[in-house]
């Protein structure tokens, strides 16, 4: 095993945790996202209405969302291996297996129920908590390249299928996505995937450990403990950030999740073709990769919390366009907003979240929060596709929905997080230290 006080040039392992995390979110979280394209021609074949099938997609956000906990909670007891792999496996059969849709039933069991609970294991916050054991100084950073890996899914994958959908049909496009799963995102972690870097004889972001010569203490990072950091995910329900973080992700699963399933349908709604329409959300996730990272970066660097604020602000302003600006240049005003800020929330509530509890419990802890996101998007989900079936608009449950982000900003602005955050309290042992 190598000693971790060693100076080493060659890559720190981490970075390869980073980019399978990317290829997993790719693979997965486009599949999901992917949903939207099939809304139309699995309608039309069986005849569902848009409330009917949004019922499976609604039925998943919810069965995603209270099964993160319990899936945070095998993270913490098991590592993030085992559950991240036995998760992708569960995904491709399960993905592959909706080829096979007879029935409004089998698509609820299978998208609804069977696909949500292995995406609760290899989902954001499950990979968010493996890359925070592996980076400290860059942990925003990491959280947001790995987001963009599922804002790569969604400007891929979502085109991708709408063409093998036009070239072949709904059933090959289901096949394929659940194959992409099996056959290469499997290999990878398998390969690649481990738990923790001590497991590597290397400590977070792969420096060396630093010892002052004078006293020959530890740097402020091994010893300094934030005044929320907890041992047991119970502990965290009783302080006040956790819920204004929840409060505000409920928010922002409901103001996404809604758009995954309903954005292309609008949009064709609005006299866009399949094709378009299947490009302006591929074009929202490109500008959500710049989002993702960019924020990432600038949350290692300035207030995570202000950062989160602005981006649920933002994305209001998005919504407010989208239903103020006539015709269809209102999508594409958007879909530029939105896009910046959408997943821009993953890297700014994960971090913030290791920085004010660490990281004992924090595949738990994430996995509340994400609890309460999946929660916001299956009722937005449903919302949106019975007010469809009772106005023929989209127009209302997008009003409702994006007039919440404005409070949402609020919740996030109000945390403490100076008081609260372990980055603060490092900072703070290191001029003591070094005093």
């Amino acid at each position: 095993m190598r000693n971790p006080q060693t100076k080493n040039t060659r890559i720190y392992y981490g970075w390869y945790i980073v980019a399978t995390s990317i290829f997993i979110a790719f693979v997965s979280v486009g599949a999901r996202q992917s949903f939207g394209v099939f809304v139309l021609p699995m309608s039309q074949e069986f005849d569902w209405s848009r409330g009917t099938i949004s019922l499976a997609a609604s039925l998943g956000f919810l069965v995603n969302g209270v099964t993160q906990p319990i899936m945070g909670g095998l993270f913490d007891r098991l590592g993030g291996r085992k559950v991240i792999l036995s998760s992708l496996a569960i995904i491709g059969l399960a993905t592959v297996l909706l080829s096979l849709t007879f029935h409004l039933l089998f698509l609820v069991f299978m998208f609804g129920v069977v696909t949500s609970i292995a995406l609760s294991g290899s989902s954001l916050s499950t990979t968010g908590a493996l890359l925070s054991k592996w980076f400290q100084r860059r942990r925003a950073t990491v959280i947001g390249l790995n987001a963009s890996g599922a804002s790569l899914g969604g400007l891929i994958l979502v085109p991708f299928s709408m063409y093998l959908l036009q070239a072949t049909n709904w059933r090959i496009s289901w096949a394929v996505l659940g194959m992409l799963v099996l056959v290469v995102a499997i290999p990878l972690g398998l390969f690649f995937l481990r738990d923790d870097p001590a497991q590597m004889g290397l400590l977070p972001d792969g420096d060396p450990e630093l010892i002052n010569p004078e006293n020959g203490e530890s740097n402020p990072h091994a010893k300094s403990r934030g005044p929320l950091e907890v041992d047991q995910w119970s502990q965290s329900l009783r302080s006040l950030p956790i819920w204004q973080l929840s409060a505000a992700y409920f928010v922002c699963g409901a103001t996404t999740s809604m758009l995954g399933v309903h954005f292309v349908p609008y949009a064709i709604g609005e006299g866009i073709s399949p094709t378009i329409a299947a490009s302006a959300f591929g074009f929202m996730m490109a500008l959500n990769m710049v989002g993702g990272i960019g924020a990432g970066m600038l949350s290692d660097r300035f207030s995570s919390k202000n950062l989160l604020a602005l981006v649920y602000f933002l994305r209001g302003c998005a919504y407010i366009l989208l239903l103020t600006i006539p015709g269809t240049a209102s999508l594409w005003a958007f879909a530029t907003v939105a896009g910046f800020s959408w997943i821009a929330t993953v890297p700014l509530t994960t971090s913030l979240t290791a920085d004010v509890y660490g990281l004992r419990a924090l595949g738990t802890i994430s996995g509340i929060s994400f609890l309460c996101h999946q929660l916001g998007g299956a009722l937005s989900t449903l919302l949106a596709g019975y007010l469809f079936d009772l106005t023929g608009s989209y127009t209302l449950p997008f009003a409702i929905v994006g007039s919440l982000l404005f409070p949402a900003a609020l919740s996030a602005f109000t945390i403490k997080e100076r008081k609260y955050s372990m980055r603060y309290a490092v900072q703070q042992a290191a001029v003591v230290a070094g005093g």
